[in-house]
C-alpha cells in the first residue's frame, strides 16, 4: 500500500467520513452545555461530566458506548448481558453499569447525607409538611404526562408516554438529579439522558425560576416575617433521627430503601462523631469519584438517536411544569402555616421544599432579605430543604413500587 492509499484509507475510516447531521447537532449541544457549566457555572460539578460524556458518545467511531448492549425492543423483558459488556463494551459502557445497577445514585445520597445538617428539620419537624407539599409537582406531572396524546407534525411523530415514562419524567419536579437518574434507570432507561439534563438544568436555574413564583404567591408583609430562632438540637437527637427515619420509611416503602438508607447512613456517619475519617471520605473522595462516573455515564446515554426526538422537548417542558408546581405548592403550604401560626412562619421557606439542597434554601434567604434586609431565613429554610430530599426519595420509592 502506497502513501496515498494509506492516507485515503485513514480518512475513509475516520470519524469525519461517517459523521451524521444528528451527531453533529449533539456535539454542538454538548459544547453548549460545557459552556453553561464552565462559563455560566450552572451546576458545573455534574453538568460538565454529563456534557463531556454526551460529547464522547456522539463522536463517531469511538465504540465507547453501545446502546444495543442495554436495550433491545425486539426482546420482551430484555436484560443486559453483563458478561458481554465486560468483555466487549467500551469504557462508557462500564461506567453505565454503576447507573443501570442502581449503585451510583445511592452513593451520591450517602455523600449528601454526610454533607448536610439535619438539625433545622429536627428542631422544627412541622417543616416535613412543606417538603411533602413540594412533591405535589411530581405526581401532577406523572398524571399529566400520560394525558398528552400521540401526534404527528411535519412528519415528526410522538407516540405518547407510558405510565413508566410518566413516572420517570414526573420525578424531575423534585429537583433532585440523583433521584431522577435512579428512577429513570428503573422505569424508563431510554429517557435517561433527557431526564438527567432536564433535572440538572432546573437545579441550576433554581435562582431564576423560583423567585417570580414566590413573589407572585406571597405578599410583602408575609415575606417580611422574621421567624423565631430555632431551638438547639442535642447530639442524641441527631443520632436517633437518621436511624428512626430509616426504620419508618423503609418499613412503609421498601423501594425507597437504597436512597433513604444511604442518605441516613451518611448523616449518621457525620453526627455519630466516632467515624470522622469515614465521614470525611464520604464527603470528599467518594462523592467526587462517583459524581464523575455518574455524570459521564449519564451523558453517554444521550445518543443522537435517543435524544433528538420530540420526546426530549416535551420532557424538558414537563420538567419545568413539575418544578414550578412543586415550588408553588411548597409556598402555598408555607402560607397555610403562616395563617395557622398567626404570622409566625414566613411562607417563603416553603419554596425550599424541593430537593435542590442547599440552593433552594439560599433562594428563600435571598428573597426574604429583599423584603426585609434584617431577615435571616437560611436555617429555617434548611428544614424543608432537607425534608424535600427525603420527600423526593420517598416519592421515587412510591412510583417504583407502583410501576416497577
Amino acid at each position: 500500500m502506497n502513501f496515498i492509499d494509506a492516507i485515503g484509507k485513514l480518512l475513509a475510516e475516520s470519524g469525519f467520513a461517517t459523521m451524521t447531521i444528528p451527531q453533529l447537532i449533539m456535539i454542538a449541544f454538548s459544547c453548549f452545555l460545557l459552556y453553561l457549566g464552565i462559563v455560566k457555572k450552572y451546576e458545573p460539578l455534574l453538568l460538565i461530566p454529563i456534557a463531556f460524556g454526551m460529547l464522547l458518545t456522539n463522536l463517531p467511531g469511538t465504540q465507547m458506548y453501545h446502546p444495543e448492549f442495554w436495550s433491545n425492543t425486539a426482546i420482551a423483558n430484555f436484560k443486559p448481558d453483563y458478561m458481554q459488556i465486560l468483555q466487549k463494551g467500551g469504557i462508557l459502557d462500564l461506567f453505565y453499569i454503576g447507573i443501570k445497577t442502581g449503585i451510583f445514585p445511592p452513593l451520591i445520597f450517602l455523600g449528601v447525607g454526610a454533607m448536610n445538617d439535619f438539625g433545622p428539620l429536627i428542631a422544627n419537624p412541622k417543616t416535613f409538611l412543606l417538603g411533602a407539599a413540594a412533591q405535589f409537582g411530581i405526581f401532577f406531572t406523572f398524571i399529566g404526562a400520560q394525558l398528552i396524546p400521540a401526534f404527528t407534525i411535519f412528519g415528526i411523530s410522538f407516540a405518547g408516554f407510558t405510565a413508566l415514562d410518566a413516572g420517570a419524567i414526573g420525578i424531575i419536579g423534585g429537583a433532585d438529579g440523583p433521584t431522577a437518574i435512579f428512577t429513570a434507570t428503573k422505569l424508563a432507561p431510554h429517557l435517561l439522558g433527557a431526564i438527567a439534563v432536564a433535572a440538572y438544568s432546573y437545579m441550576a436555574l433554581v435562582p431564576v425560576i423560583q423567585p417570580p413564583i414566590m413573589k407572585f404567591l406571597t405578599t410583602k408583609k408575609e415575606r417580611q416575617v422574621v421567624m423565631k430562632q430555632l431551638r438547639p438540637v442535642s447530639k442524641k437527637e441527631k443520632i436517633i433521627f437518621p436511624i428512626a427515619v430509616t426504620i419508618l420509611v423503609v418499613l412503609l416503602i421498601p423501594a425507597a430503601a437504597p436512597l433513604v438508607g444511604m442518605l441516613m447512613l451518611g448523616n449518621l456517619a457525620r453526627e455519630s462523631g466516632v467515624i470522622d475519617r469515614l465521614s470525611k471520605t464520604i464527603q470528599n473522595e467518594l462523592i467526587n469519584i462517583v459524581t464523575i462516573l455518574l455524570g459521564i455515564g449519564v451523558g453517554a446515554t444521550a445518543t443522537a438517536e435517543n435524544f433528538l426526538a420530540p420526546t426530549t422537548v416535551i420532557i424538558i417542558l414537563l420538567g419545568l411544569v413539575a418544578f414550578a408546581i412543586g415550588t408553588a405548592f411548597g409556598v402555598v403550604g408555607g402560607k397555610l402555616m403562616y395563617w395557622l401560626t398567626k404570622g409566625k412562619v414566613n411562607p417563603l421557606i416553603g419554596s425550599a421544599g424541593v430537593s435542590a439542597v442547599p440552593m433552594a434554601a439560599r433562594v428563600s434567604q435571598k428573597v426574604g432579605q429583599e423584603a426585609n434586609p434584617s431577615n435571616y431565613l437560611l436555617m429555617h429554610a434548611m428544614g424543608p430543604n432537607v425534608a424535600g430530599v427525603i420527600g423526593s426519595a420517598v416519592a421515587a420509592g412510591i412510583l417504583i413500587s407502583i410501576l416497577g
